[in-house]
């Protein structure tokens, strides 16, 4: 018999399932298979501890109701638990060898979640942008490297036009290879958001640099601000803003500035 996540017998009981597989572990969640036992329905039930991203987990896919991400069946806001919708997690969009058409999927299923206005309550990007933006006299001054610490300040410049101008669509925050399953009612479907209110430039970044290849920068950023409608020159920013969160990160954790990163603002704020 699969052993329970702890906590997972509580819902199995409230909202009538039972298991149906072993139990995924990833870096925030467990997820068990499920039947629901009124009409047989498979889904999932996702255990995780609530914190600013999970509040909002919910509040996104309800504000999608399924239309190009899993579909939210149940939740409980005091611990985070989730009643998901059954995808298929033996098929990422990760596994499609073609990066091009891998591409295309993560552009079109941005299009359709970008194009909602966020709900309320979620975190915003302007407050995010205004934060960063404060850090970086200080941050870049550890940099060492003349070349890292000159995109670092691009970022920054390119951060601080837009921010004015923040947005208010609501965002995925992680839209990368591995958040896309296969589904039934659809191909491909996202899971796993980290929902923010703003720009949809801001949302990018992901299919920029999983599966990285710097020679494909270039045009998988025309795929993308092609299919979400989007001004190039701002998306182009707000892909800057995004790098600089990370770059930010990584100096916070004393880790080296990732290549892929660096290699991606370069390369968008010198078209």
């Amino acid at each position: 018999m699969t052993r329970l996540p702890a906590g997972a017998g509580e819902f199995l009981d409230r909202w009538g399932l039972r298991p149906d597989g072993p139990v995924r572990s990833g870096a925030c969640a467990q997820v068990l298979p499920v039947v629901v036992r009124a009409g047989g329905t498979p889904a999932v039930l996702k255990l995780q501890p609530p914190d600013e991203e999970t509040a909002g987990e919910p509040v996104a896919l309800r504000a999608w109701d399924g239309e190009g991400c899993v579909r939210l069946l149940a939740d409980d806001p005091a611990s985070g638990t989730m009643l998901l919708e059954r995808l298929d997690a033996e098929r990422p969009l990760s596994a499609l060898a073609d990066v091009r058409a891998a591409v295309g999927v993560i552009a079109g299923l941005l299009a359709r979640l970008t194009a909602r206005p966020a709900p309320p309550g979620l975190r915003r990007l302007g407050p995010l942008t205004e934060a960063m933006l404060a850090e970086v006299p200080a941050a870049a001054r550890t940099v060492r490297d003349p070349a890292a610490r000159a995109v670092l300040l691009d970022c920054a410049g390119a951060a601080a036009e837009v921010a004015g101008e923040p947005g208010d669509r609501l965002l995925h925050w992680d839209l990368h290879y591995d958040n896309v399953l296969a589904g039934g009612r659809e191909r491909w479907l996202a899971i796993d958001p980290k929902p923010l209110a703003g720009d949809p430039g801001f949302d990018l970044l992901p299919a920029l640099v999983n599966r990285f290849d710097a020679g494909a920068v270039a045009w998988r950023f025309d795929l993308l601000t092609e299919a979400l409608a989007l001004d190039r020159a701002r998306a182009a920013a707000w892909t800057a803003a995004r790098v600089l969160q990370n770059l930010l990160w990584s100096l916070e954790d004393d880790d080296p500035l990732p290549p892929a990163q660096l290699a991606v603002a370069t390369t968008l704020l010198r078209r």
